[in-house]
């Protein structure tokens, strides 16, 4: 249960973070910004809960470790669960504050950092654009994950290019999509927009999906063959480390 909680509150904290950063104060932070309080939420939450739960706060992320080994498949509709659950709180307490702003917010006509393409798109691109975007970007998360928390990876350091990496991604993928790379995160926010949102809401469910399959496939061919280790494991102190704080 602890793993689940912990999973609920990573992912409140990555939307409420990043969406919140693009809602809030997307207008005088701009794309950039916004890209940043992804980067650092996701990093942040690989240190405080990474040795708890492996800091998924993503089902593209818990679908890739699965399909490389590196998850238990028994874990995964709580880790999923808990994932939405955490996104669609934050995406409802980030709507309260929105809608205490003087002039007012609505969700469906600020779009509240929902994902979409077409006339949803910030940059107006279609749907194949969109599609393949989210595919190559989730393609580059997971596939990051998966390096970093490699028994060979350098210790504690995982979260740094994980939290690099999705900076990189939003900022590639904001003028497309808004980006996902995550169906939980589309999920939040997409439920209070209604409408358009959800109309479009099964290509940042599909597409993350199978950009995770693909870095799965992508990191069996080129790991060295070593013994896989779970993420939760990799992102945690080493035992004599752990020893040592006890002292």
């Amino acid at each position: 249960m602890k793993r689940y909680i912990a999973e609920l509150i990573g992912t409140f904290v990555l939307v409420f973070g990043g969406c919140g950063a693009a809602v809030l104060a997307g207008g005088k932070i701009g794309f950039g910004g916004v890209a940043l309080a992804f980067g650092f939420s996701l990093l942040a939450m690989v240190y405080a809960i990474g040795p708890i739960s492996g800091c998924h706060i993503n089902p593209a992320v818990t679908f890739g470790l699965v399909l490389s080994g590196k998850f238990e498949s028994e874990h995964v509709p709580g880790y999923v669960i808990a994932q939405i659950l955490g996104a669609v709180i934050a995406s409802a307490i980030l709507l309260i504050i929105a809608r205490d702003n003087p002039a007012g917010y609505d969700p469906a006509v600020g779009g509240f950092a929902a994902n979409g393409y077409g006339a949803h798109s910030p940059g107006g691109y279609g749907l194949a654009a969109a599609f393949i975007a989210e595919v190559v970007l989730t393609f580059f998360l997971v596939f990051t994950v998966l390096g970093s928390t490699d028994l060979k990876a350098p210790v504690g350091f995982a979260g740094i290019p994980i939290g690099i990496v999705l900076v990189l991604i939003h900022l590639v993928g904001i003028p497309v999509t808004n980006t996902s790379v995550n169906p939980a995160r589309s999920i939040g926010p997409a439920l209070f927009v209604g409408g358009w949102a959800l109309g479009q809401l099964w290509l940042f469910i599909v597409a993350p999906l199978i950009g995770a399959a693909i870095a799965s496939v992508a990191y069996g061919a080129v790991r060295a063959e070593e013994p896989l280790i779970p993420v939760r494991v990799a992102e945690a102190a080493l035992p004599s480390e752990q020893v040592e704080r006890r002292l």
